[in-house]
């Protein structure tokens, strides 16, 4: 079944490519070309960007940053992101919109549901920055109550590797991949699929979840296209 409408999330670290800080424009460049391939193929596509790459607050454990402040700081580094997805996608002659939810009005538009649909419509990509506005709130929570708000047909989380496994295939050769989940099995067998706020939404909402690697090939347009790949939450 090919989506109508999709919430792509993707993390910040997942900008930094061989880097260890900032952005590597390579991989920037990547993820602008897979998708203009799917606004190519007609899918309305919304985008949910984290800034891990720039800045995380919630690993401000020393305590020389206050949590509420770290938090913010985190959210304006996701706005860094989301402009530099939009400049690479408007590069590319990808027409799109920056919501923020947090009022920058020289760089962005604020968040407003009806707004985000209308710009999907006329076959934009809507990219949702500054989180959810809210501090304690991480970018999953973001993307799932952004993919809720618009009426996505799926949350897409683009990782870098092919879905979810019984343990960190990166560290554990062993670890077995699932095809297909129930939300209920997710957090039986404690996945870290998405943090508990963000899996909880999903579930109320019935929004499935597609963990898929981003970093191989044309793996976003199969996905949107109908395609298995990677694993479904559901």
């Amino acid at each position: 079944m090919k989506y109508k409408r999709v919430l792509l999330k993707l993390s910040g670290e997942s900008l930094l490519g061989d880097k260890k800080f900032g952005i590597d424009h390579q991989r920037l460049a990547q993820y602008s070309k897979e998708i203009r391939q799917a606004v190519d193929s007609g899918v309305e596509l919304a985008v949910v960007i984290g800034g891990g790459n720039i800045f995380r607050g919630i690993q401000q454990e020393d305590g020389a940053i206050d949590r509420v402040q770290g938090d913010y700081m985190g959210m304006l580094a996701t706005m860094i992101n989301s402009m530099a997805l939009q400049s690479s996608l408007e590069a590319l002659n990808v027409s799109t919109r920056l919501l923020s939810a947090i009022k920058m009005e020289q760089i962005a538009e604020p968040f407003i549901k009806r707004r985000a649909t209308r710009h999907l419509e006329k076959g934009r990509v809507v990219i949702f920055g500054a989180g959810t506005g809210n501090p304690y709130f991480t970018t999953d929570t973001a993307a799932a109550l952004r993919a809720s708000e618009i009426g996505a047909d799926v949350l897409l989380k683009g990782t870098r590797v092919d879905g979810i496994y019984t343990a960190d295939p990166e560290k554990n050769p062993d670890a077995v991949k699932y095809d297909e989940l129930s939300f209920d099995e997710s957090i039986e067998k404690e996945l870290k699929v998405m943090d508990m706020t963000a899996f909880a939404l999903c579930k109320e909402n019935k929004m499935p979840i597609v963990v898929f690697d981003m970093d191989s090939g044309d793996n976003l347009i199969q996905v949107v296209e109908g395609k298995k790949l990677g694993t479904l939450v559901c």
